[in-house]
């Protein structure tokens, strides 16, 4: 098992036609994958949280997980758990509820990730515009980033 999975999430939402899309990059060792969606009439974080629901759904289980991101949505996330027992959310329960669930068998930090090029914070990001557009015309969708692609997504060894 590999000691440690890394996860690059990022969003990217127009907010005058509430649009939003969502991408990540996942790093296990060696092996890459990684998927990208969106939705018409979405927040920026309720996008965010889809995007988290799916990548950890692609971590497996008992994993130390590491989410870097440079969506302030993404950061407001991880602010919502630490004061989960303060405010309880109270829109996108069925969201939360996944999240909370997929925690319960991962170890998850949140780090800030530069948006510098040529890396995956930079690839993510052009993947959840990708997202974006794709969402305002075709509806909610999600597709996994072929392989050729996440070749070149920058992500350090």
């Amino acid at each position: 098992m590999v000691d440690l999975i890394r996860i690059w999430l990022e969003t990217d939402n127009q907010p005058a036609f509430r649009s939003a899309g969502w991408a990540y990059v996942l790093a296990e060792g060696r092996a890459i994958s990684g998927a990208a969606g969106g939705e018409r009439t979405i927040s920026a974080d309720r996008a965010a949280l889809a995007g988290l629901v799916d990548a950890l759904r692609a971590a497996p289980s008992g994993a130390n997980v590491e989410v870097r991101s440079s969506a302030a949505a993404v950061a407001s996330i991880q602010r919502r758990l630490i004061a989960a027992s303060d405010a309880a959310p109270t829109e996108d329960l069925e969201l939360w509820a996944q999240i909370l669930t997929a925690l319960k068998s991962r170890t998850v930090r949140f780090t800030a990730a530069a948006p510098a090029p040529r890396t995956p914070t930079a690839f993510a990001a052009a993947w959840a515009e990708l997202g974006r557009n794709k969402a305002k015309t075709a509806g909610a969708f999600r597709s996994a980033i072929p392989k050729p692609n996440l070749a070149k997504a920058g992500v350090p060894a």
